[in-house]
């Protein structure tokens, strides 16, 4: 069945009888593809059948489907024809692993971030009205994502339409790690809600039997606001804000789902379809354990383990050890996350401490709200979060963190170029964004042992700061080369002359090459860990002014408001006689591909960085 997908629509020539042949086909690809590239598995099981029913009822790309988040897009992407794309996913110049408008016309929307597919699909709704268009608008969004303030805030605003606009909640009792709070109640609420179903099957088969009139009492029911549903169903939240309730539907149910989406087109207004999925349906380690499967490494299909290598320490590791260590002799120290127990490293803190855990949910603005309250109230929280996520808590840490001077500590996983997640998911603006409050202190490690440094100097710092390391192995060099941590201070590792080396957090290691390249080239050369992006060593960067007449700052972030302009305005604000040489990414997203590739293809690889220093030192 696969081969007859060439093109967006080519599932509508298939028989019924095909169908569930084609779904078994898709998953077997996914497995099979997955298992080789590594990506998003387990969600992308559960929508198998989802996708091939939306296929099938709509026509792409005249109606906008709408992909929250998007790591569940894959059998969206083969069925609108891009099968043979999956040879290079998530791969640099191959395909996404999100839905990207510059890869296909059926891809409506360009996502990464949870909770915006019902604004998004707002605005084409309205885009479409206002232009006088005829296309049916799709927002799919997960149960997890729905706990986000965002798509609380769109579904408030779409309430009041009188138009056509359709939200699917895809309802796997699952984000990444398994869905926490009221809303989460409350779906489970409904997905047990047989007596409300069976009664309405009920009464709409007893209606039917009466001659003439029971079309239209029927149809009438349904159309009454204060429908049986307020009876049966505590609250019935959506059809209370005006937005038409239909389902739960079985969402591996072809023909249940096809009937849904036929129904739904029909109603002059929003509605919202609720669909229970299973994440990971199809392959029994992706079903038994969805969190490792969400987003997973190269795999053996039999065993459904990745690839055995000999595992150092990851940063994440190295951070959630140091939390244990500390909240046990330090009973005010709180833990928070956004639905990322596991990705932030705090699960053994969770199992410790379970009073002083906190999983908000998709929630980062009120995670680090909630975190000042605490801090406020005389608590030590540490916000563990992802540094592409922690730009959506922006407004809160100016606010109501550092404008009132509380001690929050931000532990910014995930720092840096991530790799295969592509531009939604790198973490390249935090310097930037960070070092632009005031009050805020922000460190970056060079090793595993800095990291534990620095987390616990923060635990005990009286002010808002910031810790930002990256995603993967930790770095396990040099481990005698560390200083006692000095607020504002950075750590002399070699001191020669002529061209300094400054490196911000894990761009250490790079530096390290960048150094023996300029020695074996015959150059002197110092190297400075940097430490704090915020505030700058400036004593430090005058005294290497006297002896050196090049410094090469060296950082995985975008280059507008890095930490290497902040050390080139201090040169200039204190008339210091030598050149500084920012090298840090372009002003620019950065595509999907290795860390490794990446970094060359910006030019702050060793070999890149070697080559501008001795372009530029030749010149001065």
């Amino acid at each position: 069945m696969l081969e007859r997908i060439q093109h967006a629509n080519d599932i509508k020539n298939l028989d019924k009888e095909e169908l569930p042949v084609l779904a078994q086909e898709i998953r077997e690809f996914l497995i099979e593809t997955v298992s080789k590239t590594g990506g998003h598995l387990a969600s992308n099981l559960g929508v198998v059948e989802l996708t091939m029913a939306m296929h099938l009822v709509f026509d792409l790309p005249k109606d906008k489907m709408i992909w929250d988040v998007g790591h569940q897009s894959y059998t969206h992407k083969i069925l609108s024809g891009r099968k043979e794309g999956f040879e290079s996913l998530r791969e640099y110049g191959g395909m996404s692993g999100f839905p990207k408008r510059k890869e296909s016309d059926c891809d409506a929307f360009a996502t990464g971030h949870s909770s915006t597919s019902i604004s998004a699909g707002l605005g084409y709704v309205k885009a479409r009205d206002l232009q006088g268009e005829d296309y049916s608008v799709i927002s799919v969004i997960g149960d997890g994502s729905l706990t986000g303030g965002m798509a609380f805030e769109a579904l408030n605003n779409a309430s009041q339409l009188n138009t056509n606009f359709i939200v699917v909640l895809n309802d796997n009792h699952m984000s990444i790690s398994e869905n926490v709070g009221g809303l989460s109640k409350y779906l489970a609420k409904i997905r047990t809600g047989d007596l409300y179903n069976g009664f309405k099957k009920g009464v709409t088969t007893t209606l039917e039997k009466i001659p003439k009139v029971g079309d239209s009492l029927i149809e009438q029911l349904r159309r009454t606001k204060s429908s049986i549903k307020q009876l049966i169903v505590p609250g019935m939240f959506f059809e209370d804000m005006g937005i038409t309730y239909l389902g739960p539907v079985k969402g591996h149910d072809i023909a249940a789902l096809c009937r849904v989406f036929r129904e739904a087109r029909k109603i002059n207004g929003p509605v919202l379809i609720h669909v229970l999925t299973k994440k990971g349906k199809g392959y029994a380690p992706a079903e038994e354990h969805p969190g490792k499967f969400h987003g997973i490494s190269p795999f053996d299909i039999e065993t459904g383990e990745v690839s055995a290598k000999k595992k150092k320490d990851t940063y994440t590791d190295v951070f959630g050890k140091v939390m244990c260590a500390e909240a046990q002799e330090n009973p005010n120290i709180t833990a928070i996350t956004a639905a990322m127990e596991d990705g932030t490293g705090l699960s053994r803190f969770h199992s410790m401490f379970p009073e002083r855990f906190f999983d908000v949910g998709i929630a980062e603005e009120h995670a680090v709200t909630f975190a000042a309250g605490l801090a406020a109230g005389g608590m030590r929280p540490v916000v563990a979060v992802y540094s592409s996520f922690l730009q959506r808590a922006y407004d809160q840490i100016i606010h109501d963190v550092a404008l009132q001077n509380l001690p929050v500590i931000l532990a910014v996983d995930r720092a840096g170029l991530v790799g295969s997640d592509g531009e939604t998911h790198q973490g390249i603006f935090d310097l930037s964004f960070l070092s632009s409050i005031p009050n805020m202190t922000v460190m970056s490690p060079k090793h595993k042992w800095e990291l534990a440094d620095m987390l616990r100097f923060a635990l005990r710092f009286e002010g808002p700061i910031a810790i930002r390391y990256p995603r993967g192995a930790a770095c396990d060099l040099c481990e005698e080369f560390r200083e006692p941590i000095v607020y504002g201070k950075s750590e002399m590792i070699y001191e020669e002359k002529d061209i300094a080396l400054i490196s911000m957090g894990h761009m250490f290691e790079e530096a390290l090459k960048v150094r023996e390249n300029l020695k074996e080239a015959g150059y002197n050369c110092t190297l400075v860990n940097g430490r704090f992006a915020k505030p700058v060593d400036e004593e430090r960067i005058a005294e290497l002014s006297r002896t050196h007449k090049l410094i090469a700052v060296l950082e995985e972030n975008v280059k507008s408001g890095g930490y290497g302009m902040h050390v080139l305005e201090c040169c200039e604000r204190r008339n210091l006689n030598c050149h500084i040489l920012p090298i840090a990414l372009p002003d620019n997203y950065v595509e999907h591909g290795s860390v490794d590739v990446l970094r060359a293809e910006t030019g702050i690889d060793a070999q890149s960085v070697t080559e501008k220093i001795l372009k530029v030192y030749k010149e001065i």
